[in-house]
């Protein structure tokens, strides 16, 4: 463990490094082709940095932030677009919080706002309760099992987040949205990932990927209809990058699961958009019905096609492996200081 957290320090000063560099860049260089090829030694440097971690969590935290999120949010401050743009005034320690953590700034106080201390000691209890059912693994039928698994990678990506957000919030004072919008009370595919679940993805996808091609097919199809193959575009591009941060955690052939997975959302979401143009909003769906069918659907497919290869990465025994050497490691290093 000790070897790991020296590599991860190495990984994440190299990332603070590279984005003092884009900085500057973005102070010199006009937006454009010229910032870009400024700013892609950058990119392709964090698309190597995640191979120097090997535990599931440094592993797979650090490929989302630097591999995906930061990257993207680079290629947009490329043509002077995106969060990193949006304050021509922006001092060097926001830019690179907004750069590498998942976090979005808004100009007030979002209504939700933040969730509370008790809030997520609750959700830490309730985490440590679903670990302790993995002891009662061989009584509970495999699909209760993996239901558990599903309600950890939640519970786990919530409370990681929020401390992701408390950092920038409390030393930076910058008044952040949250990441995650219960999305257990999802009433669509579309409610669910565009507007409740890892929120900072769609975020970033929008501008990225969404918007040009619905401007593209604007000129094709109308404006009516651009918005379809934006979707499918828009969810191709997360199974590609969802593939590269299964990479990342195990280090094996992608079997194009995740893919599949993300591909048949897309085509979900696409009907749902179809569907809804063709009643024209005359007839919704009661939210008692349209929840838990929302959110069955995500689980019937997520164990049928994501699950398969998380599960090939080892990902609960190296998780658990994780959690007793962090708290070796912690426990020692209490000790030195003490």
């Amino acid at each position: 463990m000790e070897g790991e957290m020296k590599n991860f320090g190495k990984v994440w000063l190299s990332v603070v490094l590279s984005l003092c560099y884009c900085y500057a860049i973005g102070k010199i260089v006009p937006r454009g082709k010229i910032r870009l090829l400024a700013i892609l030694p950058v990119i392709c440097l964090f698309l190597i940095l995640p191979l120097n971690l090997s535990t599931m969590h440094l592993a797979g935290i650090s490929s989302f932030l630097v591999a995906w999120l930061a990257n993207f949010k680079l290629l947009l401050f490329s043509f002077g677009q995106g969060p990193l743009s949006s304050d021509p005034s922006i001092t060097l320690p926001r830019f690179i919080a907004l750069a590498s953590l998942p976090i979005k700034t808004v100009q007030a106080k979002p209504m939700n706002g933040h969730k509370s201390p008790l809030n997520y000691t609750v959700r830490v209890l309730l985490l440590a309760l679903v670990i302790r059912v993995y002891d009662y693994s061989d009584y509970l039928h495999p699909l209760i099992m993996a239901i558990v698994l599903c309600l950890h990678m939640y519970f786990s990506l919530d409370i990681i987040f929020g401390l992701f957000a408390s950092l920038p919030k409390n030393l930076l004072g910058m008044e952040l949205e949250p990441q995650f919008n219960e999305p257990y009370l999802a009433t669509s595919l579309q409610d669910f990932w565009g507007r409740r679940w890892n929120l900072m993805v769609p975020s970033i996808l929008r501008p990225t990927v969404y918007d040009p091609v619905v401007r593209l097919f604007t000129r094709v199809t109308g404006r009516e209809w651009a918005s379809l193959p934006a979707v499918l575009a828009t969810f191709a591009v997360s199974a590609v990058m969802h593939e590269i941060i299964f990479f990342y955690l195990g280090h094996v052939k992608p079997t194009l699961e995740i893919s599949c997975f993300f591909m048949l959302h897309g085509l979900s979401v696409m009907m749902e958009v179809i569907l809804k143009k063709a009643l024209k909003n005359r007839w919704q769906m009661p939210r008692v019905v349209s929840t838990p069918l929302t959110i069955a659907y995500v689980l019937a497919t997520g164990l049928w096609l994501f699950l398969p290869p998380l599960l090939r990465c080892n990902a609960l025994p190296r998780a658990f492996d994780e959690y007793a050497a962090t708290y070796a490691f912690a426990r020692d290093l209490v000790r030195a200081l003490a």
